[in-house]
């Protein structure tokens, strides 16, 4: 009995040492955990965590994984969890991916002419389209210098520019006046131009003592360089008093013998070596500090009529103007000639209207054929060719429906501006057809540098 007693007090003794045994395991724990921070993730947590990023990266179908590194897990703080690419964002297809907007190019910077044109009014578009007589827009003639009235008159009429002949000269130094006056009336600069041909066609020459040069025909035998030495020293005169733009050099080839208007006017009577003559006094002109003008296109060396008189009649077909009359207008564009005269003929082979009237020679074949892209401006208006069976008006509206660019001298040039106006206002006329020849017209300034040149 005693024994039995002794061992049920062993057996509680040593329950209640494994219990002592097991608190303080239990208190060991608890501070192990307590002294590494407690917010350690719980392994449920940490193996449901495990679980699904498991099931993020299998269904990503070889999406890179975002594997958190070891130094994550040493961090003490709570972190918040890391935004993972969910696959339901992603484009379900290439189609989807393609339909998002792409970026376009950027739009082009506008053009200095662009730039420009956006401040002008209609009057002052069609204004540009004109050149003419000092008188024409002053009131009075004769013009021999440039004040009060021609800055009123500039004011009320921005012309394109301005032509001078010989009743305006009186000497260099007042020519350069009246020039340079004129010039500071506008905010787009003037072409000043005259007929300055040598030979018989010459205004400074003959008025105010600039070197005097003779027909050009007199010159043919001497080549190229005498061709270009001429126009240098008829650029040299004209640049120093002033003016800026020579109707000249004549591209017309002496063909027919019975020709009194053009004759020795023409650099000679033979096409290809009219060519090479004509491109030489295009160069000449630029060195010398003008711009030129050839005339008369398509040629009128091989007419009877004089078109200051009455129009003048072409009868070989275009394959022959192609193989004669058209080679000096081609050197001549390939030279850099800035404008190109329309003479005042009929060319059977197109049309029975004058050439300025003509879209077949103006636009197809000027333009499109022989690639000139500069200033297209007919011969003078005033001329009995068509001041006897037109309008100013009626002349100008026909000639900017075919591709003209610039109206020389009206015989009225406030009928020619309003017909022109009311064109555009009614829409007989558009304006962007305005625009084109305006655009040419400022480009050609630029080029000469009578307009400064922006900077890029």
């Amino acid at each position: 009995m005693g024994n039995l007693k002794n061992k049920k007090t062993n057996i509680l003794s040593g329950v209640i040492i494994a219990g002592t045994i097991i608190v303080i395991l239990s208190l060991a724990v608890f501070l192990i955990w307590y002294i590494k921070g407690g917010n350690d993730e719980s392994p449920r947590e940490t193996k449901d965590s495990a679980r699904q990023e498991e099931t993020v990266a299998d269904d990503s179908s070889g999406a890179e994984e975002n594997i958190p590194g070891e130094a994550d897990n040493e961090q003490t703080e709570e972190k918040p969890e890391e935004t993972l690419v969910n696959p339901e964002n992603e484009p379900e297809s290439e189609t989807e991916a393609e339909a998002a907007p792409v970026p376009g190019p950027e739009p082009e910077e506008p053009s200095q002419v662009d730039v420009m044109m956006a401040d002008m009014t209609v009057h002052e578009k069609v204004c540009q389209l004109f050149m003419v007589y000092p008188s024409a827009i002053v009131g009075t003639n004769p013009v021999t210098s440039a004040g009060d009235m021609t800055k009123a008159a500039l004011e009320q009429n921005p012309v394109g520019g301005l032509v001078y002949n010989m009743t305006n000269m009186q000497s260099q130094e007042q020519v350069r006046q009246m020039a340079d006056n004129s010039q500071s009336f506008v905010e787009i600069p003037l072409f000043i131009a005259c007929d300055e041909e040598g030979g018989r066609v010459g205004r400074l020459m003959f008025t105010v003592g600039t070197t005097k040069i003779g027909a050009m025909l007199g010159y043919k035998d001497q080549g190229t360089e005498k061709a270009y030495e001429n126009a240098f020293t008829i650029a040299s005169d004209m640049s120093r008093c002033g003016l800026n733009l020579n109707l000249a050099p004549v591209a017309d080839v002496w063909s027919n013998p019975a020709n009194t208007v053009i004759g020795d006017r023409a650099y000679s009577d033979d096409y290809e070596e009219a060519a090479q003559l004509v491109a030489a006094a295009v160069e000449g002109f630029h060195e010398g500090g003008v711009g030129c003008t050839l005339k008369h296109f398509p040629g009128h060396g091989d007419t009877l009529e004089d078109t200051h008189n009455g129009l003048a009649h072409v009868y070989k077909t275009l394959d022959e103007l192609r193989e004669g009359e058209f080679l000096p207008f081609k050197a001549g564009i390939e030279a850099g000639a800035d404008a190109i005269m329309l003479g005042h003929m009929i060319v059977s082979d197109v049309s029975d209207m004058p050439v300025i009237f003509s879209h077949t020679i103006v636009t197809d074949i000027l333009r499109g054929e022989l690639g000139f892209d500069g200033v297209v401006m007919t011969d003078a208006l005033e001329m009995k060719a068509i001041r006897d069976n037109y309008t100013s008006g009626e002349a100008s509206l026909l000639c900017l429906d075919t591709g003209v660019d610039i109206i020389l001298c009206p015989i009225d040039f406030n009928d020619a501006v309003t017909t022109v106006e009311k064109a555009v206002e009614s829409g007989r006329l558009s304006e962007e057809r305005i625009d084109e020849s305006v655009r040419r017209i400022l480009q050609a300034k630029i080029n000469m540098g009578l307009i400064a040149e922006s900077e890029p």
